[in-house]
């Protein structure tokens, strides 16, 4: 079992939901993000993703890509992010995954980004443009590792392919809720929960939704259904807003214990 498989099983016993809060490596600095990795910890987060800034992000929205263009602009650099990751996971027990494309995975090689993540303390990588259908080498790779890999369902994914999905996965599903790119939504499509649902009634892989999740009332409508919520472009967002990092640590600490709160209140009450 990996770590993440670990933590859901701890959380379940728990009766609570995992909060998922994504991060840009790198943005505005590489010391900020390993502030930040602690500041998730203290907070209480089940575990924490770290988008791995490239070039042509295929599924990101403006908030995210243009803290990718502000890491690539620092020169920020895989190997960096590795070492920083690697300083910082010492003194953290939360599982921490990569948000990566897969082509900077072959750029890499399967086996050597394999090895640097772990050795760096990532428990698992999320890969959005690795179709399932392609997925056999860096999928086999990382059950030999107890390494998550984690794929994503997107409103468009037929239920066949959704069970495809699900038996190929590792760690937990990610359930794509809109159509489209990331980024802040008021209202998420009418048949969310009922697509979770029928997931949920066929897989015993944890199913986390993600994209578009910004407000109490989302965290209150998903997380009945869901075993945890990503929240990615609020909290990339909110530090950008800040030119001076110690008051966007504070703006972020105070969006996360909004969200986390009602998580838990949720947790609580379908325990």
């Amino acid at each position: 079992m990996s770590a993440i498989d670990d933590r859901f099983a701890e959380l379940r016993r728990q009766g609570k939901k995992a909060f998922l809060p994504f991060i840009t490596a790198g943005d505005p600095s590489l010391a900020f993000t390993a502030q930040l990795l602690q500041l998730l910890q203290e907070e209480g987060c089940a575990m924490a993703e770290v988008g791995i800034p490239y070039s042509d992000p295929i599924a990101d929205g403006p908030v995210i890509q243009d803290s990718y263009t502000r890491a690539l602009s620092a020169g920020i650099r895989l190997s960096d992010i590795m070492q920083t990751v690697s300083q910082v996971s010492q003194q953290l027990s939360m599982p921490v995954l990569s948000m990566v494309s897969y082509s900077i995975i072959q750029r890499v090689g399967a086996e050597r980004f394999l090895k640097d993540s772990q050795e760096a303390g990532f428990a698992g990588s999320i890969v959005p443009d690795l179709p399932v259908e392609e997925s056999h080498l860096l999928r086999s790779l990382c059950q030999k590792a107890d390494y998550s890999l984690v794929h994503l369902v997107t409103p468009t994914t037929s239920q066949e392919r959704m069970l495809q999905i699900a038996e190929n996965s590792s760690g937990f599903i990610y359930f794509v809720s809109v159509t489209g790119i990331t980024g802040e939504r008021r209202e998420l499509p009418a048949d969310l929960l009922d697509r979770v649902s029928w997931l949920r009634e066929r897989t015993t892989l944890p199913i986390c939704i993600g994209f578009g999740i910004s407000r109490v009332e989302h965290v209150r409508m998903l997380a009945p259904v869901a075993d945890g919520l990503i929240v990615g472009s609020a909290i990339v967002r909110t530090m950008a807003q800040h030119a001076d990092p110690q008051q966007g640590l504070a703006a972020v600490r105070g969006l996360v214990r909004e969200l986390l709160t009602a998580l838990s209140e949720v947790g609580s009450a379908t325990r």
